[in-house]
């Protein structure tokens, strides 16, 4: 139960991290990586939805058994962007460094997986 807080508890932070900066960073996307975002709802709806999973990798890593079904959309939500940054990249319309946040949402999946099959014999007592 310990690697399962502890990883939700890194998971949670980075992600708060790294999401929040993206609520002034608006309009400097738009210049340093053109075209500017012309449907800014769907921008800021993305932050919001994404610091939301934040908060909740946090309140699960308070008592991963308790909160254990909660895994399975956390590790769909890591793996969901892992993937679609992926599939942008082979396409040509993501940079290679922005790839670098696929790497990292697909090792959070991995240890949400751990953390979810080490919780089950916790869940059963």
């Amino acid at each position: 139960m310990k690697f399962a807080k502890i990883a939700f508890w890194i998971a949670g932070i980075w992600g708060v991290l790294v999401l929040t900066p993206l609520y002034f960073m608006f309009d400097l996307i738009g210049k340093q990586d053109p075209p500017p975002i012309t449907h800014p709802a769907f921008y800021y709806g993305f932050v919001g939805v994404g610091l939301s999973w934040q908060i909740a990798f946090c309140i699960i890593a308070t008592n991963p058994v308790r909160f254990r079904p909660l895994i399975i959309p956390c590790i769909a939500e890591k793996f969901s962007y892992a993937a679609a940054l992926t599939v942008l990249y082979m396409q040509s319309r993501l940079h290679r460094a922005d790839l670098a946040f696929a790497g990292i949402d697909l090792l959070f999946g991995v240890l949400f997986i751990i953390s979810f099959v080490k919780t089950a014999s916790r869940s059963a007592d």
